[in-house]
C-alpha cells in the first residue's frame, strides 16, 4: 500500500443535541489538519463517510466539509456510504485517491443519531438489512442479530456466558477511553443477568449486548508514503481488503460471517502475516454475538468454538490478542458513518504510542474489522507505524 495516516482527530461520542452534522464535521476537520501539521489548501481530495438513512434532513453533505475552511473550495469532495461500514468505505476510497496520484487526502466520518425519535432510529437502522425478508423483524436491526444469536445458540449451545464476558470486557476497556460514550465498568455479573436495568431486547440479546445510539465524528489525513516520511508521523496501511456478500441472509450461512473471513484472509495474506502476529484488533461489536462470530471468522477459533476465546480472557488487555482496547462500539458508541474512521484513528494512536490509558504496550501491528449490515460489507485494514 502507498497510503499512510499522518494526522487525525476524534470527537467524544455520545448524545450531542447542541451539535449538528455540520458542526461535528467542522470540529474534527480543523483538529485533524492541525494534528497533521498541514493546511486545508494542502488537501487534494476530500471523502466523507455519512450513512444518514434519514437521521439528518441535510442529505447532501459532502460539501459541508468546505465549511471548515474557504481553502477547500473547488477541491473534489465525495460522500460514500456502505451501511455501518461507511467509515471504512470512506477510508478505502481515500487510499484509492492516494494510489491514483493525490498527495494528501482528508477522510471524515460523521453521524448524528440521537436527535431522531426512537422509533425512527430503529426504522433507519433496519434499512441496513434486506427489507423483503427482514423488514418486519420484531425489534428492528437488534431483532436481526437476535435471530442470529438464537440460531447460533441452537447450533452450538447457549453462549450467554461468552456474550456477557465480551460485553464486560468492552465496558471495562471503555472506562479509560476519553472518547467513549459510556465509561462505566458494568462487570460480568451485571452483563450476564437479566434485570430491570438489563432486560432482554431481542432473542437472547440483552441491553448490554447491544451497541449504543450515538453522535460523533472522526477524521484522518492520508498522504502518500514519500510525503508521509517527510512529516512528523506516518502510520502505513500494510494491507486492506473489502469483501461484499449477498444482502439476503437466506443466500448464505449467516453463522459463518464468510465475508468477514474472506476479508481477513485476503488482508493477512497480502500483509504476509497471521492473526497472532497482530498486537491488537479493533472489531465491529455492534452486538456481542457479532464479536463472538468474528473471533471465528478472523481465525482465533474454529466455528462454534469462539466462546472459549471470550471466557478464557484471550481477547482482554494483556491476553493473547487484545480486541477492542477502545471499548468497541459497545462502550465507545456507534455513530454509523464515523465508526470506521474512529477505528483507524484509535489504531493510529495505538501504533504511535499516544493512546493514553487504553494503550496496548508495545503495539506494532494493528488490525481493524468494520462491518456493514449482517456481515454484508466487510472491511479489514492492517496497519503499522513507519515513522
Amino acid at each position: 500500500m502507498t497510503a499512510c495516516i499522518v494526522g487525525w482527530a476524534h470527537s467524544k461520542f455520545g448524545k450531542h443535541s447542541d451539535e449538528t452534522v455540520e458542526s461535528l464535521i467542522v470540529g474534527v476537520v480543523g483538529a485533524a489538519l492541525e494534528n497533521a501539521g498541514c493546511e486545508a489548501g494542502d488537501i487534494d481530495e476530500i471523502i466523507l463517510g455519512h450513512f444518514n438513512a434519514g437521521f439528518s434532513n441535510q442529505d447532501f453533505t459532502a460539501s459541508l466539509i468546505l465549511q471548515a475552511s474557504d481553502q477547500f473550495r473547488f477541491k473534489p469532495a465525495t460522500r460514500v456510504e456502505n451501511a455501518c461500514a461507511t467509515g471504512s468505505a470512506a477510508v478505502q476510497q481515500g487510499i484509492r485517491a492516494i494510489d491514483t496520484g493525490a498527495k494528501k487526502v482528508l477522510v471524515v466520518g460523521v453521524e448524528q443519531m440521537t436527535t431522531t425519535p426512537g422509533r425512527e432510529i430503529g426504522q433507519n437502522l433496519l434499512k441496513a438489512s434486506y427489507l423483503p425478508e427482514d423488514g418486519d423483524t420484531p425489534g428492528g436491526f437488534a431483532g436481526v442479530f437476535g435471530n442470529i444469536a438464537q440460531a447460533y445458540f441452537q447450533k452450538y449451545g447457549d453462549q450467554s456466558d461468552a456474550l456477557a464476558h465480551i460485553a464486560a470486557k468492552n465496558h471495562k476497556n471503555g472506562v479509560n477511553n476519553p472518547y467513549a460514550q459510556m465509561r462505566k465498568d458494568l462487570g460480568y455479573e451485571f452483563c450476564r443477568a437479566e434485570s430491570e436495568k438489563n432486560p432482554f431486547v431481542a432473542g437472547p440479546l440483552k441491553r448490554t449486548d447491544c451497541s449504543l445510539v450515538s453522535d460523533g465524528a472522526a477524521a484522518i489525513v492520508l498522504a502518500d508514503t514519500q510525503t508521509a516520511l517527510k512529516m512528523d508521523k506516518a502510520v502505513a496501511f500494510r494491507a486492506t481488503a473489502h469483501a461484499q456478500d449477498f444482502l439476503p441472509m437466506s443466500k448464505r450461512d449467516i453463522l459463518q460471517f464468510e465475508g468477514c473471513a474472506v476479508a481477513w484472509q485476503r488482508a493477512l495474506a497480502d500483509a504476509g502475516l497471521a492473526i497472532d502476529d497482530l498486537s491488537f484488533v479493533e472489531t465491529h461489536d455492534c452486538f456481542t454475538i457479532a464479536e463472538l462470530i468474528e473471533y471465528e471468522a478472523m481465525g482465533l477459533a474454529k466455528p462454534g468454538e469462539g466462546a472459549a476465546i471470550a471466557i478464557e480472557g484471550q481477547t482482554q488487555m494483556g491476553g493473547r490478542l487484545p480486541v477492542n482496547p477502545s471499548g468497541g462500539l459497545k462502550s465507545k458508541g456507534h455513530p454509523i458513518g464515523a465508526t470506521g474512521v474512529s477505528m483507524h484513528v484509535l489504531t493510529a494512536m495505538q501504533l504511535t504510542g499516544t493512546a493514553g490509558d487504553i494503550q496496548v504496550p508495545g503495539a506494532e501491528l494493528g488490525g481493524i474489522f468494520n462491518m456493514g449490515g449482517a456481515a454484508v460489507a466487510n472491511y479489514v485494514s492492517i496497519m503499522e507505524r513507519i515513522k
